[in-house]
């Protein structure tokens, strides 16, 4: 099973291990474009792996900060109290870069970036670039491809 991110056309697709096509959804990437530099918010290319899955069993449209459910449930009055936050809702697949030097270890850790695939609001554009770095996805194609895909998982973003 693998997943590839076309950053040209703003879209995820899952293939199991016999190169059939499972899931296709859009994404949107950075509004920054692509790059690898830690604190560029920039979305970075090369291979990756999903290294942790989180949010499992978490209603849709659950809040997380930092990795951890906020007990909120996303409204458009809970984004108008909040104007400015970044959105991280439903669940969190968190990259790992595979390719030393590239987008693994030093200033260049996918990882130690926080790159995730995430939920964003469904409110929120998809097939532009508008994220800060990660790759958002709405909530119910979040939650498919959490269920799809085991840790482990291989992710080219190109």
């Amino acid at each position: 099973m693998h997943i590839d991110v076309s950053l040209a056309h703003q879209l995820l697709r899952l293939y199991d291990d016999h190169g059939d096509l499972l899931m296709e959804a859009p994404v949107s990437s950075s509004a920054n474009g692509p790059g690898e530099a830690f604190g560029s918010e920039r979305t970075p290319r090369g291979q990756h792996v999903i290294r942790a899955k989180i949010g499992d069993g978490l209603p849709q449209n659950s809040v997380l900060v930092r990795r951890r459910p906020t007990g909120e449930i996303y409204t458009p009055q809970l984004a108008r109290d909040n104007p400015g936050r970044d959105w991280i809702l439903s669940r969190i697949l968190w990259l790992s870069g595979k390719e030393p030097g590239r987008n693994r270890l030093g200033e260049v850790d996918s990882m130690r970036r926080f790159i995730y695939i995430h939920g964003t609001p469904d409110s929120e554009p998809m097939g532009k670039p508008a994220s800060h770095g990660c790759l958002r996805m709405r909530n119910a194609d979040v939650i498919r491809l959490f269920d799809l895909t085991p840790v482990g998982t291989t992710v080219n973003i190109a």
